[in-house]
C-alpha cells in the first residue's frame, strides 16, 4: 500500500483491522489453552503452569 502511495489514513485503518484480528485469535487461543492444557497440568499437580501463564498474559498485554 505504501509503494502504491495509498492515503496514510487508509493504511492506518488496515493496520488497526489486522491488529484487531490478531487480538481475536490470541484471545481464542488463550481461552482454549486455559480450558485444556492449563487445567490438565493443574489437575496433574503441576502448579508451575500458573507462573508460565502469568508470564504469557503479561507478554500479551504489552
Amino acid at each position: 500500500m505504501i509503494e502504491r502511495d495509498v492515503y496514510c489514513d487508509d493504511i492506518l485503518h488496515q493496520i488497526s483491522s489486522i491488529q484487531s484480528a490478531l487480538n481475536g485469535v490470541g484471545k481464542q487461543l488463550l481461552e482454549d489453552h486455559l480450558k485444556s492444557c492449563v487445567v490438565e497440568r493443574i489437575e496433574e499437580g503441576d502448579r508451575d503452569v500458573l507462573d508460565e501463564l502469568l508470564t504469557t498474559v503479561a507478554k500479551l498485554m504489552k
